[in-house]
């Protein structure tokens, strides 16, 4: 299995010590966790997009630039970005310029997102996201594959051979589709035979498994083999303690905060308390034993290879433990017991 730290870079006063910092700091904190997930044996680091208060991830493409001139190994992943608010010339533009700038380091996420403040911003209602995803989705693919694109649809002025500049260091940059709430997403990523990643934050398995299923379903229908399936994971909150009552007791006022953010309303999530989420749900708030033993459970029904954690909302002293702790006492447990076949060499996919 591989593991990727993520953020959505949200940046609230501390619920216990009630630090606050200024933007730049939380910038810069950031790209430090980035570089320490590196030095702690991450596989990749992503940054979500989110546009407004209390996030500040709203240019993903800008803050993983300045992380990959940080590192060197670690995989940059966009978790996600919201295609069906952007400009398809603009997305191929910008991420081409990080995959030079990473040396082929980029993975795009892509997807409608789940705060609703952005389509006001873009000028689309809600009820257009999926038509919108998919016919962005299409161009951006053909603008970074071939060259004198002609093209016209509903969602921005006609192309006539056009060419964006620069073209992609890798010879494909590899594209995940975002997976949380509806079959579009599943449907669109197995047409084109190209991974998930499955949100699986706000609600019980059974939600993400059908996704997911659909998911396979729909690979072998479009002549895909199932079995090569790419799923990446979510898992909602991580805080591990030398016991799970230690860990529900330390993590408590970080939920309270995070249960009553934008996002956790939209989503509507069923939890009653911490420990229903713990117990019912994705969280992984326990010992390291326990949370092995969870992944390891969720791994049997979404048979995923990349799994990913968040320490958004902590302090910066405890994100650093908590990162470590999980690189020490989780993941060589994790990669022993759940093999996979993505990045082994992530050579091969670059060009000459």
């Amino acid at each position: 299995m591989k593991f990727i730290l993520f953020s959505l870079m949200s940046n609230n006063i501390h619920p216990i010590t009630k630090e606050a910092f200024t933007t730049q700091q939380k910038f810069q904190q950031v790209i430090n966790q980035a570089v320490f997930a590196e030095q702690q044996g991450f596989d990749g680091f992503g940054v979500g997009e989110r546009h407004g208060r209390p996030f500040l991830s709203s240019s993903p493409a800008v803050v993983l630039t300045a992380i990959a001139a940080k590192t060197a190994k670690i995989r940059l992943l966009t978790t996600v970005t919201v295609l069906s608010v952007l400009d398809p010339v603009r997305v191929a533009e910008d991420y081409a310029t990080l995959d030079h700038l990473s040396e082929g380091r980029l993975e795009l996420i892509i997807g409608k997102g789940n705060d609703p403040r952005h389509y006001p911003l873009f000028g689309i209602s809600e009820e257009e996201q999926w038509e919108s995803l998919a016919e962005r989705y299409e161009l951006l693919k053909r603008l970074w594959k071939e060259e004198c694109v002609s093209w016209s649809g509903k969602y921005r002025p006609p192309l006539q051979e056009v060419t964006i500049e620069p073209r992609p260091y890798q010879k494909v940059i590899p594209i995940w589709h975002g997976s949380a709430s509806s079959k579009m997403s599943t449907e669109l990523a197995a047409k084109n035979g190209e991974p998930i990643f499955s949100s699986n934050v706000f609600h019980p398995m059974t939600k993400y498994k059908e996704l997911i299923d659909h998911y396979k379903e729909r690979l072998a229908y479009y002549g895909h083999n199932p079995q090569q399936a790419v799923i990446g994971s979510g898992a909602g909150n991580l805080y591990i303690a030398n016991t799970k009552e230690e860990a529900i007791k330390k993590y408590q006022p970080y939920y309270e905060i995070f249960s009553n953010t934008d996002a956790s309303k939209h989503n509507n999530s069923p939890f009653t308390d911490l420990e229903d989420n713990v117990k019912n749900g994705p969280s992984l708030v326990g010992s390291a034993e326990s949370i092995i033993e969870k992944i390891l459970f969720y791994h049997k029904y979404y048979g995923h290879q990349v799994q990913g954690i968040s320490v958004d909302g902590l302090s910066e002293n405890e994100q650093k433990e908590q990162i470590q702790r999980f690189a020490e006492e989780v993941i060589p447990t994790l990669q022993k017991e759940i093999p996979d076949f993505i990045w082994r060499d992530s050579k091969e996919a670059l060009s000459n």
